[in-house]
């Protein structure tokens, strides 16, 4: 393709992002389409010959639209917010003409720089002192990992040195809520502490882990001859948003010279206005910390901040160093490439320096405290209608709520009438959320968030609810 040729496509395919954002409110929400329905319309075979690729927008339309949930869609009430800005459309697409392999300063050095200079500006707008520095992970799940990985050598002054885990006396023990993200088991197994090793602990009415629950287990572990490793806190759990409590947590870890995680993901975000940072108060105690800027604030997948305290634990836990990669400036510059899993990195600042940069931090604020006032606007009307029950505070966008019609109870049949709410709704195309179960209870979840929804969706949504119990 010839600069020229690519210059006519990418016009077009320009052309159609913006008009596909335009009308984005009349397509259904969710995707309609069978399992198997897009693959049948593609060849089973790679083509023997290429064709031009204005062909591309037309099958664009054709094949692939049809197969797309659109998460950017304001009637998007699934799942998280996973917003894209088209600030943050526009960063990739010059990431990727760049072609730029951030592994190392040498190998970009203002990828690298700009990088630094994002984190701090990040760290700066959540209020997080200078004892923490950032890089960007892919997802929390890696960034979890990573801190489970750190937590483990800590723990064990560098057993990876030598014989790792299996050469330990003493078993590592790894906590967090039973509300905790599923990533923080999964990082536990891939981290080899094992399941056994893994302590959910109990929550309390507003599905917060309970801290002397927690103290009991460290305590009971310890004289069992295990070593308390890493505590894992989650503000915001992906269920509810509960909010556990950082601050005796901090006590406790350090009371074992335990490693303290703070899995903030989607609350992390809203730590940019001020008048909601008490949700992860105690935070300045934790050793890691993980926000998720491609949810809510929108710089699109994937992008995740992660805060550590000790950059040398992190560094040394993660990096390798052959020949092949060193290089003169290596004594004075940060090579990311030993800041986390992968040796590949993708620029990525690029996105977060051109959201700030168009949007900046007040406007970003608004949105935010918008879409918490629409979440307050329905936790009001459910609140107010006699067969709908809420199961969970609402500390930002996410409801928790069911129907219960009258007379009924808890059980088999009211899991399913609630189910069969949900998918009407999603079925009708105009909304789409997700059931889920909270405490053994059916519940639906409503997650607000997402840049185009206004208070006017949010109460379309409502009808919606209503109309699917009443049938």
């Amino acid at each position: 393709m010839t600069p020229e040729e690519f210059r006519s496509v990418g016009h077009a395919l320009v052309d159609w992002i913006a008009e596909y954002r335009s009308g984005i409110e009349r397509l259904p929400v969710m995707s309609p389409v069978a399992p198997g329905a897009i693959r049948a319309q593609l060849p089973a075979q790679p083509p023997e010959r290429g064709t031009p690729l204005d062909s591309i927008v037309v099958d664009l339309e054709r094949i692939i639209l049809p197969g797309i949930t659109h998460w950017n869609h304001p009637g998007f009430f699934a799942y998280f917010p996973s917003n894209t800005s088209f600030a943050s459309v526009l960063a990739d697409l010059t990431a990727a003409g760049l072609g730029a392999q951030c592994m190392s300063w040498q190998t970009s050095p203002a990828a690298t720089e700009l990088e630094e200079v994002m984190m701090d500006w990040l760290r700066q707008m959540v209020g997080l002192s200078r004892q923490f520095t950032g890089v960007i992970q892919g997802f929390a799940s890696t960034a979890t990992l990573c801190a489970l990985l750190c937590a483990r050598e800590r723990a064990t002054n560098f057993s990876q040195d030598r014989g790792g885990l299996q050469a330990e006396e003493k078993r590592l023990v790894v906590y967090a809520s039973e509300e905790s993200h599923s990533s923080v088991w999964k990082a536990a197994r891939l981290a080899g502490f094992g399941s056994d090793n893994l302590r959910l602990i109990p929550t309390d009415e507003n599905h917060a882990l309970i801290a002397k629950e927690l103290e009991t287990a460290m305590q009971v572990d310890d004289e069992r001859g295990m070593r308390p490793c890493a505590v894992v806190a989650t503000t915001g759990t992906t269920n509810s948003t509960a909010l556990d409590p950082v601050a005796d947590m901090a006590v406790l870890a350090r009371l074992w010279g335990a490693w303290l995680h703070v899995d903030a993901a989607l609350a992390g975000d809203a730590m940019i206005l001020p008048e909601c940072r008490w949700m992860w108060d105690g935070v300045e105690g934790a050793d890691s910390i993980v926000l998720n800027p491609h949810k809510w604030l929108g710089t699109g997948s994937d992008l995740s901040a992660y805060f550590v305290r000790d950059t040398e634990q992190l560094i040394r836990t993660m990096s390798t160093n052959p020949a092949y990669l060193r290089t003169q400036h290596d004594a004075h510059v940060k090579n990311y490439r030993d800041w986390g899993l992968p040796l590949g990195r993708r620029f990525r600042a690029l996105k977060l320096w051109f959201l700030l940069r168009e949007q900046g931090v007040a406007e970003l604020q608004a949105r935010l405290r918008r879409d918490l006032q629409n979440a307050q606007w329905l936790k009001g009307v459910v609140d107010g209608a006699p067969d709908w029950q809420r199961t969970a505070p609402v500390h930002l966008q996410t409801l928790c709520i069911r129907h219960i019609p009258p007379g009924w109870t808890d059980g088999a049949e009211l899991d399913a009438h609630n189910l069969r709410i949900a998918a009407a709704v999603n079925h009708r195309g105009r909304a789409f959320l997700t059931p889920s179960i909270l405490k053994g209870k059916q519940i639906i979840r409503v997650s607000i968030g997402a840049e185009t929804t206004e208070r006017r969706h949010v109460e379309a949504l409502w009808e919606e609810l209503q109309a699917a119990a009443r049938e």
